[in-house]
């Protein structure tokens, strides 16, 4: 990926700010939204990953995903989106949408959550979100769960959050 895709993100939320469209921002392939949908959202999450240290089927202890806690701002910084566990967005306009992982790739940053593609499974109220079809979470930075052996028998139901921020893009079927 190149150095320009932050300010690309940045420049797209200013115009979706000013009333105007963004742009489809530059991802690999398998996170592309489908072709006839357009971006009809986009906006940047500064929150918390959460993870619960818990035995697996195996036994094992390991760290896993429990829910996001964040809040996504338009590009002049106003919250304008909650998004918590689901994983679910909840617009201050009150409509909602909910979504499922369909493609994931590793983030270009090591110390980054993967970026994901997702698919909308439920939406509800009348404004914004109630349209969204697709959903993309891109350019991320940290999120990711503690080190494996900080999680043990010891640690069991622990909860951990780690801060994240991302940029995310909301489609719907073009008009």
């Amino acid at each position: 990926m190149n150095r320009r895709m932050p300010l690309a993100g940045a420049i797209g939320m200013l115009l979706a700010a000013q009333g105007q469209r963004p742009g489809r921002p530059e991802v690999p392939e398998s996170l592309k939204a489908p072709a006839d949908e357009e971006v009809i959202l986009a906006a940047h999450a500064t929150g918390m990953q959460i993870y619960v240290c818990q035995a697996g089927a195996d036994q094992k202890f390991g760290w896993v995903f429990k829910a996001p806690e964040a809040d996504l701002t338009d590009a002049t910084g106003k919250k304008i989106v909650h998004h918590f566990a689901g994983p679910t967005w909840k617009h201050v306009d009150g409509s909602e949408v909910s979504g499922k992982v369909i493609a994931k790739q590793d983030a270009p940053k090591p110390e980054a959550i993967p970026w994901l593609l997702l698919a909308a499974a439920s939406r509800s109220g009348e404004g914004i979100l109630s349209r969204v079809t697709s959903i993309q979470r891109i350019h991320t930075e940290g999120g990711l769960p503690p080190n494996a052996n900080t999680c043990d028998a010891s640690a069991n139901g622990k909860e951990s959050r780690s801060a994240y921020s991302a940029d995310y893009y909301f489609y719907a079927p073009e008009h």
